[in-house]
């Protein structure tokens, strides 16, 4: 495995309310200097998605805007995890604020990265079972679809135009597989 670069020196060029854009002086270990930019979010813990399964088939998706594409999104629940809350946590509180359900059965998954060459954001992707009603109030500007799909009609949402969100695709394919060798 390659010895990481030394990073020489790092300077902000642009920060945001989510964003902080940021250039880093790197020193491969054959000695060349490269000035790379990378895109970090100001969420330093990250960000949660959720699965929520209703039942052994069912899973919970959110219809919500997303302004990266301009249009409503398919998508299953997902949000920031605050400084200090533990990743579980936050996923149940997001899947409260989304959905109106909690979980009484939480599973960490896996950890995605977005573009890992450009940025530094982590996912955890939780699932979620035992549902139960309950909601919270959260941060969206106007309360979210939530629709019901199986896992077994898992292909005919995938093409659907308003389902494109590559981590949740990838999740719920990691999720069905799972729960198909658990059976």
């Amino acid at each position: 495995m390659p010895k990481t670069p030394k990073i020489l020196s790092t300077k902000t060029l642009a920060q945001t309310r989510l964003f902080h854009i940021e250039a880093m002086q790197l020193q491969f270990s054959n000695g060349v200097e490269v000035e790379y930019e990378r895109l970090k979010s100001s969420s330093e813990g990250g960000a949660v998605l959720v699965v929520p399964m209703l039942d052994d088939d069912t899973f919970l998706l959110i219809r919500e805007y997303s302004a990266g594409v301009h249009r409503y999104e398919l998508t299953l629940p997902k949000g920031r995890i605050e400084a200090g809350e533990d990743p579980l946590y936050a996923a149940n509180r997001e899947l409260m604020e989304e959905t109106g359900y909690g979980a009484r059965h939480l599973q960490h998954l896996t950890a995605f990265t977005l573009a890992p060459g450009y940025l530094g954001h982590t996912t955890q992707v939780v699932l979620a079972q035992e549902l139960y009603e309950e909601r919270l109030q959260g941060d969206e500007p106007e309360e979210l679809e939530v629709v019901p799909w199986r896992l077994s009609e898992l292909n005919t949402l995938l093409a659907c135009e308003d389902c494109t969100e590559a981590r949740s695709i990838a999740a719920l394919f990691m999720t069905r597989e799972k729960l198909l060798h658990e059976r």
